[in-house]
């Protein structure tokens, strides 16, 4: 039986220091990039919380404008609604070309006619459903602002035959011709010659000049250039009245 000496002790106890050693290290390095993760998980969180505030700012920020050019828009809206509402008070006949279409909301609908009067070109027409002579049917449309209807032009003619046709039953209206009872020449209510401009005449007429007192007739048939016709002033007929669209200039 051997006795063991220093030596040998201090060899069997090498290996399991050494082994401690190691495993302190690795703790170490584990706790350090524990520390790293937790510090890069407080960055992150860090960046995340100011995204945040920045992004609810600007939607703060961008609320705010929004309310602001809103109310900016509800002022205005407000004002342009009394100057609207002044404009109508101060002058009522403009209800009569901006008609409310609308009583609930009061909304009116502007258009560049009278209501009643049809447009055709730069003109609004009235077709009558009275009946009178030529000199009293000038005096109505001059009453309403207008004339009785002058023709310059075949899209003119076309537009009132056709409504004519549809409006009529058969019943003739004024136009604003009439044959001079010096010469017999035939001229618009406005005074100017007939013989400048389109005609639409059944029959050609001739000048009379035997005093009668002649006026000119549309009267709608199956052809809108043979239907213009010769009657006595006094005669009792419908008219047609005419009077310049509205405009804002």
């Amino acid at each position: 039986m051997g006795v063991n000496d220093g030596s040998t002790v201090l060899k069997e106890e090498t290996p399991e220091t050494s082994t401690d050693k190691s495993s302190l290290s690795q703790y170490r390095q584990l706790a350090h990039y524990l520390s790293l993760l937790c510090f890069l998980l407080t960055i992150i969180t860090l960046l995340q919380t100011l995204c945040l505030v920045q992004i609810t700012l600007m939607t703060q920020s961008q609320s705010t404008l929004q309310e602001t050019k809103l109310k900016d828009v509800t002022n205005r809206l407000e004002k342009l609604n009394k100057s609207h509402q002044l404009l109508f008070t101060q002058f009522p006949s403009l209800s009569q070309y901006c008609p409310i279409t609308n009583s609930t909301t009061g909304e009116r609908e502007c258009r560049p006619c009278l209501v009643g009067w049809m447009p055709q070109g730069e003109k609004c027409f009235l077709f009558s459903q009275d009946r009178a002579d030529w000199i009293s049917s000038q005096y109505r449309c001059m009453s309403l602002g207008g004339a009785v209807a002058t023709i310059r032009t075949e899209e003119e003619q076309v537009f009132l035959f056709q409504t004519a046709q549809s409006l009529s039953h058969g019943d003739s209206y004024w136009l604003g011709l009439r044959s001079s009872s010096s010469d017999g020449a035939w001229q618009w209510s406005d005074g100017s010659l007939l013989e400048k401009g389109a005609q639409f005449w059944e029959r050609e007429p001739g000048k009379t000049g035997d005093g009668r007192e002649l006026c000119g007739r549309l009267t709608p048939g199956d052809n809108y250039r043979k239907s213009w016709f010769i009657s006595r002033c006094s005669s009792q007929m419908r008219r047609i009245c005419e009077r310049r669209k509205a405009t804002l200039q």
